[in-house]
């Protein structure tokens, strides 16, 4: 099962490869990668290669023949394949005029025909035009730098244009430009450097940017429009091209191979798109999804500049050695104070499925006067060793034998009152794990119905009778929990089996496959590349499928983001919610009639949770800055800015100082070490649970007066 939000993304000029795959090493790094000269790059002449003309026909025919969907070629899909080619060449809107978009029209019913007979140079000529554009646009910013900036006008820099028109002239383009280098210049003014130090490091970033360009070829070409046209038929179909494909298998993709992260180009920045549970980033606690990465060092030498590199030369500058150190400069994603970078040391370790594996701890929470005992088994993936199971070991691990034995730790030592499976951030993996997982908690019975794209369903259950759990459970989900996470939270669910707390999940309802190209075509010199599916669809045993709408928890918690800017939601190419027949199968619970009694006492409770009202305050904010969509330019408006946001970030640290004991402190920089916060969601998750214990339990006892 391939998995969440793994749609490639081509910013410009790199793409990333997300998938629920476990990250591992790279086992033959490149520490000191060579880095091309940025003096006097020269851009390519590209054009398509004889291979292209090839693989552009076996691609449309594959996808025709295999896809879920069963997609047509035609001037409808011609018109959206040349709108996604462009938003991938250009996504804020940055570098065409409206001339050229107008221009590029003559092609709006050509791409089809452009992609079925492998007639490529549509394609190409538009890329030549971004090219140039690009060329264009970086020499009037590093001639930008020539004079020193202001930073004292009123000016505001639009950082979202994706709603914008499209720059009428060169005019309206050089406004935008030299409001986009003043930002950059701020930003460094603000992380303490001084003008001549601001200058050289964007007129070097800018030639950078320069180079990554001149580097690009007719691969690359390639590859941007082949995912524009694959991104058009669902955001989980795409295209590898040759050299991603060599680095692509079940339990690799594009990514921070040491550190545990997978990375995303945006624009000139290189971000981080999701981080693997247990590995060394998560392990640090420093590095957070959406984080640009700006500079990389190795151990003690001297940072270098990354902004404006290709991803894949970003990725051989932190490939390295288990055991070696890396230094990352970051921009965090939500930092408390804006425009402010980091250093962070990883060291770099092989990401070992033992890490990614469950987890057990038990909260102990006071209860009227008693103890109550919490297991919770947190779930970073669902795993099996395929091959030691193929090969007929007893002992090969797995999620559901792992589970299996945690549980019955937990309830030989001390035991538990009530258990929580925590899915937050799980992507999904194998998908009979998901299946057997459910298991533990059910006799016996279907979990979850598999349609291809002939329409036959196949009902994929448990069948093995009696439980390892028959006490009260809830499953704590968020935004990230996604596929094989969401076919197990929607099987609990259905059944009534457990309390589904949290986010609503991300909604990916789908299966995909991989085909390398080269062997289906019976190609020897492994230039196709290869190619990703979505083959077969997930419904619930109710017939729902799980795709764009997930799983809906029966109590919420707050939610940082939209679904219409995250999950699968916010793909147009998403494939749509459906409904098939049911299946039949016996509930063993119903939690409607204790739902309204917990939703009251949740919200009393978090009303004096000192952690969720943060997290309640910091959403707002969040949601208020991004409905903005614009930043100030003016340095004095600015340090007022980060001032509120460094007094926020001080109260908070001395609130929880003094409910630990600890004294206050004056201030925070970059040596302080700060209070550690709750896991509020998981504290309230754990509380909630408890109250439905207590809850059905007086029940019980009515009904048992009633009857005598």
């Amino acid at each position: 099962m391939v998995s969440i939000k793994s749609v490639v993304k081509t910013s410009i000029i790199a793409i990333s490869l997300s998938t629920t795959c476990q990250l591992i090493a790279n086992p033959n790094p490149n520490p000191n990668p060579t880095i091309a000269s940025v003096e006097d790059p020269q851009m390519l002449d590209i054009s398509p290669k004889a291979v292209h003309h090839q693989a552009s026909r076996y691609i449309s025919w594959f996808i025709h023949d295999y896809h879920y969907a069963k997609p047509k070629l035609r001037d409808n899909e011609s018109a959206k394949i040349l709108e996604q080619y462009i938003e991938m060449l250009d996504p804020n809107k940055s570098y065409f005029l409206a001339s050229d978009i107008r221009g590029f029209q003559k092609y709006r019913y050509k791409m089809d025909d452009s992609i079925s007979y492998g007639l490529l140079n549509p394609s190409f000529d538009i890329y030549a035009v971004f090219q140039k554009r690009w060329a264009e646009r970086n020499e009037y910013a590093m001639s930008l730098l020539n004079k020193k900036m202001d930073f004292t006008t009123k000016d505001e820099f639009q950082i979202d244009r994706e709603e914008a028109n499209w720059a009428v002239n060169k005019e309206e383009l050089d406004d935008y430009w030299q409001k986009r280098v003043k930002n950059d210049a701020l930003n460094l003014v603000l992380a303490d450097k001084k003008w001549e130090e601001a200058k050289e490091i964007l007129t070097k970033r800018y030639k950078v940017a320069m180079r990554r360009v001149s580097q690009i070829n007719s691969e690359d070409v390639f590859s941007y429009f082949m995912n524009a046209y694959t991104n058009t038929v669902d955001p989980h179909t795409s295209y590898f091209s040759p050299r991603t494909a060599e680095n692509f298998n079940i339990d690799m993709k594009l990514s921070l191979e040491g550190i545990g992260a997978v990375l995303q180009a945006d624009d000139v920045y290189t971000k981080i798109n999701r981080i693997v549970e247990a590995g060394p980033a998560d392990k640090s606690g420093e590095i957070s999804v959406d984080d640009k990465i700006i500079a990389v060092g190795q151990d003690k030498e001297p940072m270098v500049d990354v902004v404006g590199w290709r991803l894949d030369d970003v990725v051989d500058l932190i490939r390295g050695d288990a055991g070696s150190v890396v230094r990352l400069e970051v921009e965090p994603a939500n930092s408390t104070v804006s425009g402010k970078t980091k250093i962070v040391s990883i060291v770099r370790e092989k990401v070992k499925l033992e890490e990614q594996a469950a987890k057990s701890e038990v909260i102990e929470i006071e209860n009227g006067g008693k103890t109550q005992r919490v297991g919770v088994i947190d779930l970073p993936k669902f795993y099996v060793d395929f091959k030691a199971r193929y090969e007929g070991k007893k002992d090969y691990r797995s999620t559901t034998r792992d589970v299996r034995r945690l549980i019955e730790e937990m309830k030989a030592d001390k035991g538990i009152d009530a258990l929580i499976i925590d899915l937050r951030s799980n992507g999904g993996g194998a998908l009979d794990e998901a299946t057997a997982l459910t298991g533990l908690f059910i006799d016996k019975g279907p979990v979850v119905q598999d349609r291809n794209r002939r329409g036959q369903v196949e009902i994929l259950g448990d069948t093995d009778a009696g439980t390892s759990w028959d006490g009260a459970l809830a499953v704590l989900v968020n935004g990230s929990s996604a596929s094989a996470s969401e076919i197990f939270a929607g099987a609990i669910q259905d059944y009534g089996r457990g309390l589904i707390i949290g986010e609503q999940t991300f909604g990916k309802g789908t299966v995909q496959t991989v085909l390398d190209l080269n062997q289906r075509v019976r190609s020897e010199d492994n230039g196709f590349g290869a190619l990703k599916l979505t083959v077969n669809k997930f419904y619930r045993i109710t017939g729902k499928s799980t795709q764009m709408k997930g799983v809906m928890p029966d109590i919420n918690f707050p939610d940082p983001y939209s679904r219409k800017d995250f999950g699968e939601q916010s793909y147009d190419s998403a494939l749509k919610w459906d409904v098939i027949n049911p299946v039949d199968y016996d509930k063993v619970g119903d939690f409607s009639d204790y739902l309204a009694a917990l939703q009251k006492k949740h919200e009393q409770r978090i009303e004096n949770d000192r952690e969720f009202q943060y997290l309640i305050e910091d959403i707002a904010e969040l949601n208020k800055r991004r409905a903005k969509k614009t930043v100030s330019l003016n340095i004095e408006e600015r340090k007022q800015r980060r001032k509120m946001d460094k007094q926020k970030q001080l109260d908070r640290e001395n609130e929880r100082r003094v409910v630990k004991g600890l004294k206050p402190i004056l201030q925070i920089d970059e040596n302080t070490e700060l209070t550690e916060p709750d896991d509020s969601k998981l504290q309230e998750a754990a509380n909630i649970l408890l109250d439905y214990v207590i809850l059905q339990q007086t029940n019980k006892y009515a009904d048992l007066n009633n009857k005598s």
